[in-house]
């Protein structure tokens, strides 16, 4: 399957009205999924996923693998030193209890085990997500309500 057929595939699901399609082939597996915006359009979003590692014809990962790999090593390299918080749950970032009070936790601030970084709402639940370590926040990697996936970094802390 190339990229014109799955451009014909899009077209096609977007124009009669289904809002899910699935499509397995031997090395393939493409979702397509359909919503209607404010202006009447159907938007698709498709999540493509190759089978058992195999590449698909229209992907070239020599083009792609180098700079990833230079971004990534130069990140990891300096974020070595720092302890990630990740978050344990899908939901909506929020680093204040309230719209009007304070941040929990500010660049720079010093934290210690059980110290509130910030909530996570989940299924209209305010879920605190506390520290696991002692240290100095270094870096918020996420924004302000926002939304965040398990296991998705927020935090990076120096613990020295």
């Amino acid at each position: 399957m190339d990229l014109r057929d799955i451009q014909n595939l899009i077209k096609f699901v977007a124009k009669s009205g289904a809002t899910e399609v699935k499509l397995e082939m031997e090395d393939i597996k493409i979702t397509i999924k359909t919503t209607v915006e404010n202006d009447g359009e159907p938007t698709a979003y498709v999540q493509h996923i190759p089978v058992q590692g195999a590449m698909p014809q229209m992907m070239t990962p020599q083009a792609v693998a180098p700079q990833v790999s230079e971004t990534t090593s130069s990140t990891s390299d300096e974020n070595s030193k720092y302890i990630t918080i990740k978050s344990p749950i899908i939901g909506t970032f929020y680093r204040k209890p309230a719209p009007e009070k304070p941040v929990f936790a500010e660049v720079g601030s010093v934290v210690s085990k059980g110290d509130v970084l910030c909530v996570i709402e989940a299924m209209k639940l305010f879920n605190e997500i506390e520290s696991e370590f002692s240290g100095k926040i270094v870096k918020v990697l996420v924004d302000d309500a926002t939304p965040v996936e398990f296991d998705q970094p927020l935090f990076l802390i120096d613990p020295s």
